[in-house]
């Protein structure tokens, strides 16, 4: 009996952390419900890809990958920090050159026609709604202060997934940015964490908007969103089309290979610089999360002139090796004549300066 009663009272807590915790976010209202129902990927009260996907998560399907991880792999994560670029903001007016800084994983400070714009940010430790748990940051440390950014005129989100939209992020970042774009219902969880409306714009697939100065236009992805047990698809996910006066950009979010990437590529490439995800991948959730190999296609797809992989480079998500993204990614790009950067973290590099190739993750 005693048991049982410790058993209901963890429950109890469990469901009241989840229901009222503001790291889960907000789901969206039935009013918001019935307005995304017109939408033709919007289906029985939750979004759905352009085209099927499933995961494998049945038993039998899952067997395998339970070994997996139960076997383990030491190469999953480095066995020490990784080096990182200190990045040090300057106080001047920038100039009309594109730079483009990767922080690690998805997260991108992108300078274009003197605005500073975040894709991504995900500052926390780890990619969790409790940052004492999970797989840690591979450096330990960002190149910088959260508190000594500068004012961010735009920051874009992706979707809603924890190594992306970070609640202790946007709590220390709110106070710097001008204005947030997302994709439809991510707005909900900014509003909880006290993002005024007013600052944010929703966007859905194949809307384009003005922010900041910049034409963005959201694309679709081929993912999932969700952050409890509860909301699984109830917000969108999305790529982004960055269209500056010198540069364009393709940022890819997280997706599984599929058409959307060549129908991208004839409405508005080509692009200047992809930057496409390219780590936490299995053959058993290959749709929501590219290969290497299909990483490379879909920047050919989209028509990019360079590419930069992301996605990997800070946390453990899967199972691979951590720096096996990267070789793969690297190999293949080669075999089609891809220009492909490999820019250490923190390291700012500029569109029309000499782009970095170095394999510092062997260093």
């Amino acid at each position: 009996m005693l048991a049982l009663l410790i058993l209901i009272a963890v429950l109890v807590v469990v469901f009241l952390f989840i229901t009222f915790h503001p790291v889960f976010g907000s789901n969206p209202s039935k009013e918001t419900k019935t307005k995304y129902s017109s939408q033709e990927h919007y289906s029985n009260g939750t979004f759905v890809n352009q085209i099927p996907t499933e995961m494998a998560t049945d038993f039998r399907s899952m067997v395998p990958v339970l070994k997996e991880f139960l076997k383990g792999n030491p190469n999953r994560q480095p066995d020490q920090p990784i080096p990182i670029k200190p990045l040090q903001f300057s106080t001047q007016n920038m100039n009309q050159t594109t730079k483009v800084t990767w922080f690690g994983h998805s997260s991108i400070l992108l300078e274009i026609d003197n605005k500073r714009i975040l894709l991504d940010p995900m500052f926390g430790k780890a990619p969790s709604p409790i940052p004492w748990f999970g797989n840690k940051r591979y450096s330990n440390e960002l190149p910088f202060s959260v508190e000594d950014l500068p004012q961010i005129d735009l920051v874009v989100y992706s979707h809603d997934h924890y190594d992306h939209l970070d609640y202790g992020t946007i709590k220390k970042l709110k106070s710097k940015v001008k204005q947030f774009v997302v994709p439809l219902g991510v707005s909900n969880h900014l509003k909880r964490w006290g993002v005024e409306p007013d600052r944010i714009q929703e966007c859905n697939w194949w809307d384009e908007v003005v922010a900041a100065g910049l034409t963005l236009v959201c694309t679709p992805a081929r993912h999932f969103s969700g952050r409890s047990l509860t909301n699984r698809n109830s917000t969108l996910w999305c790529s982004w089309v960055i269209k500056g006066q010198e540069a364009k950009i393709y940022f890819s979010g997280d997706s599984g290979y599929g058409p959307h990437f060549k129908e991208i590529g004839e409405k508005y490439g080509p692009f200047d610089l992809t930057l496409m995800e390219c780590g936490q991948y299995h053959e058993k959730w290959a749709a929501i999360h590219m290969m290497p190999e299909e990483t490379v296609q879909a920047h050919l797809d989209v028509r990019g002139k360079v590419m930069i992989p992301i996605h990997w480079g800070a946390f453990t998500l899967s199972l691979h090796d951590w720096t096996d993204p990267v070789e793969r990614a690297v190999k293949a790009a080669n075999v089609n004549n891809v220009m492909i950067s490999t820019p250490q973290i923190g390291e700012t590099i500029a569109l029309d300066d000499e782009l970095p190739r170095s394999k510092w993750w062997k260093s």
